[in-house]
């Protein structure tokens, strides 16, 4: 891929800053980087830049709130090595800044013969990712971890833990203010351009322009959007994704202890609906994943013209839509009939009724999809040691947050 450069004038308006790095984006990811780099380069200049108001409005805020295991993750891949590296860290982080946060545990289920060998290479990658006390489980201890859950035979993942992600972004960013890193809000970035000849980065906003040596984006639903004006030769599409959620109304909270999740469909990139208790005591079901027309489209009636012609318009969509249409019209059906949401929540656990379940909220989880119409499953970064852009961060990113920073910032020195 190649760097788009261009010629900017050396005349600079009274409100031009200079940085050692600016980090484009707010979320965990973003927070994270700067959080590593302070650790690293005491003396550098580091400038966060967030379009909205505050921290972890989006993903980050919007998140489940699980501290991933790494049971899912292909051994040896960057997103398996991360989650489980940047789990215990996060966890670490936790202990050390006094936020809350629960060991609760998980058990996914097999409830059909045809899944118990995906549940076997779960195990396998389990133990391959080096979690500790994974173990196979029957019908009866099933029954024993999670009582009201059912199933032909489970997997027991203990060290699954529940925390606030929009708590720990917050302590983050307190931190990094305190350590001298500046963030600034409402200032949402509208060119990233490399200067000819000189060792700069030019970084516009809407509000200021800033000249800086490195840039590191971690934009989330507009991450192909801000990769594109320094790489627009990069075959990735963000593709939304909306997830609703239920919450399970007072004293039915407590037919779940921990996490009861479905064996997933190794096909998509998405868990299945499943059962997770909150770090407030509540208990949430959920998600779907259906289409979404809108990048930040939290509601069923958010449409945006212009995002929903890039997805539509992408080669990529459309041979991805061509071979999952019937699971997609199933993801719509169960968005719009609460009692296929709870059948399928049943499967799991019987006693779920409808009347259990209230509106909860809603995310929307940025899915890179590449033009061949493959959804990317791994984290995806796309630059170099002066530029570079996080193109796909979807779960486990916020377990591995820690880690991604660590990432970044290795790339970010060693090729500088």
């Amino acid at each position: 891929m190649r760097t788009r450069t261009h010629a900017v004038k050396k005349k600079t308006r009274a409100h031009d800053e200079t940085w050692d790095v600016v980090i484009v984006g707010g979320g965990i990811v973003g927070l994270a980087t700067a959080y590593r780099l302070r650790k690293v380069r005491r003396s550098w200049k580091i400038l966060l830049l967030e379009k909205e108001r505050e921290v972890a409005l989006h993903q980050t805020g919007n998140n489940s709130g699980v501290v991933h295991s790494g049971v899912y993750y292909k051994p040896g891949s960057l997103k398996a090595r991360l989650c489980v590296e940047g789990g215990k860290e996060l966890l670490q982080f936790c202990r050390k800044e006094k936020i809350p946060f629960r060991v609760c545990g998980k058990v996914i289920v097999a409830v059909q013969e045809e899944e118990l060998g995906r549940l076997d290479e779960l195990y396998r990658r389990g133990k391959e990712n080096g979690l500790k006390g994974i173990r196979l489980i029957g019908r009866e201890e099933i029954t024993e971890v999670e009582p009201a859950a059912e199933g032909i035979r489970g997997l027991h993942v203990p060290s699954t833990a529940i925390v606030d992600y929009g708590r720990v972004s917050r302590r983050i960013a307190e931190l990094l203010e305190r350590d001298g890193v500046r963030i600034k809000y409402s200032e949402q970035v509208t060119s990233i351009q490399q200067v000819n000849g000189v060792n700069m980065v030019v970084v516009e906003s809407t509000k200021a322009r800033y000249s800086s040596k490195r840039v590191v984006t971690c934009a989330g639903l507009h991450s192909d959007r801000l990769a594109s004006m320094t790489h627009p030769d990069a075959r990735v599409k963000i593709i939304p994704f909306r997830g609703e959620y239920y919450r399970v109304r007072g004293g039915r909270q407590e037919l779940v202890r921990g996490l009861v999740y479905p064996v997933p469909d190794p096909r998509f990139p998405f868990l299945g609906v499943h059962l997770t208790r909150k770090i407030d005591g509540g208990l949430e079901v959920g998600p779907n994943a259906v289409l979404a027309f809108q990048r930040e489209g939290y509601r069923k009636s958010d449409v945006s013209m212009k995002d929903t012609w890039e997805t539509l318009s992408w080669p990529g969509f459309r041979v991805m839509a061509r071979k999952y249409w019937k699971t997609g019209l199933g993801e719509f059906y169960r968005s719009f009939s609460k009692a296929a949401f709870v059948r399928a929540l049943q499967r799991l656990v019987p006693e779920i009724r409808l009347e259990d379940l209230a509106p909860g909220g809603a995310g929307v989880r940025a899915q890179a999809c590449g033009i061949d119409g493959g959804l990317i499953d791994d984290f995806l970064f796309v630059g170099d040691g002066r530029i570079l852009h996080v193109c796909n961060a979807p779960s486990p990113a916020a377990t591995a947050s820690l880690a991604i920073g660590r990432f970044i910032v290795d790339r970010l020195l060693h090729k500088s």
